[in-house]
């Protein structure tokens, strides 16, 4: 099963765990077994369409899946797949 690390602004939604043991061949598949797990996870991860939303990067390792499949990113039994949601402020 592949692991997909959660950020600590999203796992008041997973129960509060940090680490979520996946079954899914591709990254699509992944969020879609995450999300069916954690449901209020999809609003936050996933738009209109049940495609990631496009301020969430995802990585697979140490790789940003836009630079590689996207979405059909290929996932293995042994990945680690890590969710980073956008952060917005600054000094004005």
């Amino acid at each position: 099963m592949a692991t997909i690390l959660i950020p600590t602004p999203l796992r008041k939604f997973t129960e509060n765990n940090s680490k979520i043991n996946i079954e899914g061949a591709t990254i699509k598949i992944a969020f879609e077994s995450l999300v069916g797990q954690y449901e209020g996870l999809a609003k936050h991860l996933l738009d209109d369409k049940g495609n990631i939303r496009s301020f969430i990067r995802v990585y697979l390792g140490d790789e940003d899946i836009n630079a590689l499949n996207r979405d059909e990113t290929e996932v293995k039994e042994d990945s680690v797949i890590s969710i980073v949601p956008a952060i917005a402020g600054g000094a004005a």
